[in-house]
């Protein structure tokens, strides 16, 4: 039977089972044995992690050309204006080429746990949360995009991979799909793409779309 986990990995952690270091590791925190993460999330990243022991299903949640949405929550530093967001969606230059068009919208700090260590503060230079959604994962890419329009990320929290949101779930706590959610997230992913909903559209839903808890 096809298994799918949704974790929310804490900052810090490397998206690996393994690492000779002595780092932590999603062997930290996901129990369930043979799945492997559809796609990757930075270290000093926050969020969400799908992982699956179905192949197909893997390369559908991860892979670009599937067209399936990512959307993330960035603290950035400084005042981003509206067309500044336009520009984040229409496109900017990484690598040599213009990113995918994108979803960008400026936000009120949406209701996410304190991060240990605390991201830096200073105090004449004010900081903004942007949501965006993205169809493509380049190295680094929403930290790329955001400092390439003079607004460096301080804080990167993944909240939707596809349908699949964060939801409830707690800095390193992990569920496990239900075999109805599977079957809901196969018939998302066999029909058009959808994208994540709104954080306005989360708070009115219930379990898969609630807003998040803070722990403690």
């Amino acid at each position: 039977m096809t298994r799918v986990v949704l974790l929310n990995k804490p900052y810090d952690v490397l998206c690996q089972f393994t690492d000779g270091d002595g780092r932590a590791t999603l062997a930290d925190f996901v129990r369930t044995p043979g799945v492997y993460p559809c796609g990757r999330l930075d270290r000093d990243s926050e969020g969400l992690v799908v992982l699956t022991d179905d192949g197909p299903l893997q390369h559908a949640l991860s892979h670009p050309t599937r067209g399936k949405e990512k959307g993330y929550w960035a603290q950035v530093e400084g005042a981003p204006t509206p067309a500044v967001c336009a520009i984040l969606a229409a496109g900017v230059h990484l690598d040599g080429a213009l990113t995918a068009p994108a979803r960008c919208q400026i936000i009120e700090a949406p209701p996410v746990w304190p991060r240990e260590p605390p991201i830096r503060v200073r105090a004449q230079i004010p900081d903004t949360w942007l949501e965006l959604h993205l169809t493509e994962g380049k190295n680094r890419q929403v930290r790329r995009m955001t400092a390439a329009v003079g607004h460096p990320t301080l804080r990167l929290i993944r909240f939707a991979v596809g349908p699949l949101v964060l939801g409830t779930l707690a800095p390193g706590e992990a569920r496990t799909l239900s075999p109805a959610e599977l079957s809901a997230l196969r018939a998302a992913l066999d029909g058009p793409r959808s994208a994540p909903r709104t954080i306005s559209d989360r708070k009115k839903r219930g379990r898969g779309g609630a807003p998040l808890r803070r722990p403690g």
